[in-house]
């Protein structure tokens, strides 16, 4: 349990696009570390034999006095998946469930990982599931004593890649998403929209919906998009084809007055606009 001298620390997914792999790992330390300092479990996941990444792990004094006490625990994506594999999304989530739910009953306050998923998403399939997994897994986290950064290698995998996955975060660093479509909504809606839905968004947007497959509550999916700062028509009309495919209703709660207008002009008959609170 965390000491007097020790604070909670915000439940945190965060996605970290990285150009060398130094700086993954500097950044690892860091997260890690207040993990550390607030009593959690921590997991570091990354390529590499264990003994490697212990080895980078013990270069932060505060990560090897965690190591010392079996605070700290390392796991080799090589060892773990197969080359080529595409993730279960759900299986995937369930996994870090059981894991966080093993930590507490260790007697630690929550789970938190670093993980480099850059070989998890070299292929469209991969990318795909894996971008399911983020939304699915930050959901499990909105409720539950669980946080995540992930690593995604932009000079490997490219800036497009990684915008796919870093808009399915609350936040991202150097990921290159306009907006944030992810599980910490905050009027218990199906997910919560930040950021900007642009012409930068144009692609992006419709492909982050479908990989999302927002839930759906007595014929409505409900959005909390009270972090939303601005909304074009293109992106209202996705929403609207998104409504249409799956037969509902999406209710856009947004502090923006400009959607509302858009929606009554072009008769988006899908899609309700409601003042986010």
């Amino acid at each position: 349990m965390p000491t007097e001298q020790e604070s909670e620390p915000a439940r945190d997914h965060v996605c970290r696009g990285y150009r060398r792999r130094g700086e993954f790992v500097s950044h690892a330390h860091e997260f890690l570390a207040e993990g550390l300092a607030a009593g959690e479990r921590v997991l570091y996941v990354a390529p590499g034999d264990e003994a490697a990444l212990t080895g980078q792990l013990r270069a932060d004094e505060r990560c090897e006095a965690g190591l010392e006490r079996g605070a700290v625990q390392v796991a080799s994506v090589d060892a773990t998946y197969p080359t080529g594999a595409v993730v279960d999304p759900a299986g995937q989530v369930e996994r870090y469930a059981a894991a966080t739910a093993e930590a507490l009953a260790a007697g630690f306050t929550g789970l938190r990982v670093a993980a480099d998923a850059t070989s998890l998403v070299r292929t469209p399939p991969q990318v795909d599931a894996f971008a399911r997994y983020e939304y699915l897994v930050d959901h499990y986290m909105a409720g539950h004593p669980m946080s995540a950064m992930c690593g995604y290698d932009v000079a490997e995998l490219g800036g497009d890649v990684v915008a796919q996955l870093a808009c399915m975060h609350p936040t991202a660093h150097d990921g290159g998403t306009p907006f944030h479509l992810h599980g910490h909504a905050r009027d218990g809606g199906a997910a919560a929209l930040d950021g900007d839905l642009d012409l930068e968004s144009r692609a992006l947007w419709p492909v982050a919906l479908e990989r999302a497959g927002l839930r759906a509550d007595e014929g409505t999916v409900v959005i909390d998009a009270a972090g939303l700062g601005f909304a074009d028509h293109r992106s209202l009309v996705a929403l609207a084809e998104y409504a249409e495919r799956h037969a509902t209703t999406v209710v856009l709660r947004t502090r923006l007055t400009t959607p509302a207008r858009l929606v009554e002009l072009l008769d988006l008959a899908g899609v309700r606009v409601e003042r986010a609170a």
